[in-house]
């Protein structure tokens, strides 16, 4: 499950094999073996067309193979966790494969303790399941493992920026790009950009990852996703849409390139066309945050009744993730923000800040909760936190000039909203 730009960049592929995309299925096509590797799950509708899927299917019966004949070889369970993680990301069944990964994992590291690999895929786990400190952990005893290998330092920028760490997050994205530039230190760089407020910057570096992807492959897609995301931040709905107009001419069921054309049909009050894409995109993921817009456009045209009825589906597919071990505290509370829901915001809010309270997103979710309940003095404190590395997001500051405004404070409100109309000249309110 993850919401499409929260965080994650591309999961990190560290093995010396190849590592292909997948997808999520339902029944093994493998003799099972008797090994203790859970099955792929039989993809279905247009992804199950894909070329590569026969390919993938193959590989992992070959693989389970070699496991039986020799079951204390780790290679071959390390790349089985390759295609597993690639099948999470590309499919969305989030639910299935990350406990997958994380049992052939743990029998890994029963079996080597300090293998390098498996502590660091366990940390971009852990990361995709929202357990931020712990997957820390883990790729900070990976790095004393193997502290030359520049993938770790991806998982701890990701770590560091999620638990709000953002000047140790500069320093292992720094570690990182200095030993080996490419697709993965370079998006990280764009984020880490973006979070101090350069966005001019922040597309230079998503660019520079862009072209050091393979053309057509799934990080560079996902790469090319963000950039586009970066554009619409930007006010610039049409190199946007080109950019996800390519990803789609490249990869027809990139699912997250469907939703981004929904977003620029959304910004052009297009709202037909977007929720178009969006039942596409659904239709081949089973991503939470399409629905959750589909929702946002239905309270947008009115319908309230069909908003609330798409909100209250969401909530089940994050329990869902919860049930898997996904923590989706924060997910929750942006979800009952719109709902009206405001004590059940506050409680998930404030269970996301008793672990990471230093980060930005988290400040910014609790200081609109406070805002809505009219305790502004209490809200303006959480946005301070929120600011602190000089962001420019649009949405960010529209809230805290909100917060501003609403304290007395008309001139600062407007200096706020006068940087959020600098980021993106097309920002209204």
């Amino acid at each position: 499950m993850k919401k499409i730009f929260t965080l994650y960049l591309p999961i990190l592929l560290l093995l010396h094999s190849a590592c292909t995309e997948k997808k999520k299925t339902e029944t093994s096509q493998s003799s099972g073996s008797g090994t203790d590797i859970p099955p792929l799950f039989e993809r279905h509708g247009e992804l199950a067309t894909a070329a590569e899927w026969q390919k993938t299917k193959e590989k992992v019966d070959e693989l389970k193979q070699k496991i039986k004949e020799n079951p204390k070889d780790v290679k071959p369970r390390l790349q089985v966790v390759v295609i597993y993680l690639a099948e999470a990301r590309i499919t969305g069944e989030h639910p299935y494969y990350y406990p997958a990964a994380l049992k052939i994992l743990d029998g890994v590291l029963a079996i080597e303790p300090q293998n390098f690999e498996a502590n660091t895929f366990k940390a971009s786990v852990k990361m995709s399941q929202h357990q931020f400190s712990e997957a820390r952990g883990l790729a900070e005893k990976a790095r004393q493992i193997n502290p030359s290998n520049a993938y770790v330092y991806g998982v701890l920028v990701d770590a560091n920026v999620e638990l709000g760490n953002y000047e140790e997050a500069v320093a292992m994205s720094d570690k990182m790009q200095a030993l080996k530039p490419s697709l993965e230190s370079y998006s990280r760089a764009s984020y880490l950009r973006e979070i101090y407020g350069n966005y001019p910057g922040a597309i230079a570096a998503m660019k520079l990852a862009v072209e050091a992807g393979l053309p057509g492959s799934e990080p560079q897609c996902w790469s090319k996703n963000t950039l586009g995301h970066l554009y619409e931040t930007t006010g610039n709905l049409k190199d946007a849409g080109i950019q996800y107009d390519e990803i789609l001419a490249m990869r027809p069921s990139y699912a997250f390139a469907l939703h981004g054309k929904a977003q620029v049909f959304k910004a052009a009050k297009q709202y037909d066309k977007a929720l178009a894409e969006l039942e596409k995109a659904a239709a081949i993921m089973p991503e939470f945050s399409f629905h959750e817009e589909m929702a946002d456009i239905y309270a947008l045209q009115g319908d309230q009744i069909k908003a609330q009825k798409k909100y209250a589906e969401v909530v089940k597919m994050l329990d869902e993730d919860a049930q898997s071990g996904h923590t989706v505290d924060l997910e929750l509370a942006k979800l009952y923000i719109k709902t009206g829901q405001l004590d059940s915001a506050q409680k998930y809010a404030l269970n996301e800040y008793a672990k990471r309270p230093k980060n930005i997103d988290v400040n910014h979710t609790l200081a609109l909760v406070y805002f809505k309940e009219k305790n502004n003095a209490k809200a303006k404190d959480y946005m301070t936190v929120a600011l602190r590395t000089g962001s420019k997001d649009p949405e960010l500051l529209r809230v805290a000039s909100e917060i501003e405004v609403a304290l007395g404070n008309k001139n600062e409100g407007s200096k706020l909203l006068a940087q959020a109309k600098k980021t993106n000249p097309k920002f209204v309110l």
